[in-house]
């Protein structure tokens, strides 16, 4: 994709050319993926950052407390709160490529807003693209090649990318994917929290804690099989890991406990999208 200073970002070995890029909005998950884009070859002096605070984020790239007069951005990333799009009238811009990462604001409600837009693509990232080890869900129904290539190459440097073909899939994706290292972090701190309750110390608790959940997940990924195999392999017949497994398979406890959380994200992300609808 082109853009007006030809700024060349380069990801996983491919070039693409992002221009100028404005990000509205620089918290914990845009500032997370800018750190991750410059890192990977994004000129900061190529990137403005529009927020409330017009604190700079990175050396070298210009922080704004409002939209920079007669300029246009090659591409636009929305990355503020999905109750605050409304706050800011971004009906006169036309990026090339707008990269939304607003949970629950679907592609219509997006092209409402910034009707120049030339493509408009949603991402959901999650937490670990900070250290690029994330995922990102990408969409677009309207997108054409060289626009879906141009977002997957911001993708990639997050980590596992992957397009998801119904936007309604989207709010269960954000739910699994998007929430889902908040809802991992949290078993992280009840798995050494019932080792403390078994009288481990408390800091030795949670460094087993985190090192297992480390191991295994890289296990995990790596394996030919399902997860569920690979409980039942490690689960000797009457050993001590069959037991344990049998509390948290009792009446599908676990399960249902997990599909009770990812619903509750779900309807909170279509309840978002129904308010963007207006």
């Amino acid at each position: 994709m082109s853009g007006a200073n030809g700024t060349t970002m380069a990801a996983e070995g491919a070039d693409f050319s992002a221009g100028p890029l404005w990000m509205i909005g620089c918290g914990n998950m845009g500032g997370a993926m800018l750190r991750r884009w410059v890192a990977a070859g994004l000129d900061p002096a190529s990137v403005t950052v529009i927020t409330r605070s017009g604190r700079e984020p990175l050396p070298g790239v210009r922080a704004l407390v409002g939209l920079p007069l007669d300029e246009e951005p090659a591409t636009l990333v929305l990355a503020l709160k999905p109750q605050q799009i409304d706050q800011v009238d971004l009906r006169h811009l036309h990026p090339a490529l707008l990269l939304s990462i607003l949970a629950g604001v679907e592609e219509a409600a997006l092209a409402a807003r910034v009707p120049g837009a030339g493509a408009i693509v949603r991402a959901m990232p999650n937490l670990p693209v900070a250290i690029g080890q994330g995922v990102t869900a990408l969409y677009s129904a309207g997108a054409d090649d060289a626009a879906r290539t141009a977002a997957a190459a911001f993708a990639t440097p997050l980590g596992h990318v992957e397009w998801i073909d119904d936007e309604e899939a989207f709010g269960a994706v954000t739910a699994l994917a998007g929430c889902g290292p908040g809802f991992v972090f949290r078993f992280a701190d009840a798995l050494a929290g019932a080792g403390i309750a078994l009288g481990l110390p408390q800091d030795q608790a949670r460094r087993l804690a985190l090192a297992t959940l480390a191991g295994s997940a890289a296990m995990a990924v790596d394996a030919d099989v399902s997860p569920a195999i690979l409980a039942d392999r490690v689960a000797s017949p009457g050993g001590s890991t069959r037991e344990g497994l049998n509390v948290l398979d009792a009446d599908d406890a676990l399960a249902r406990l997990l599909v009770e959380t990812l619903a509750a994200s779900a309807r909170r992300n279509a309840e978002m999208a129904a308010a963007a609808r207006g």
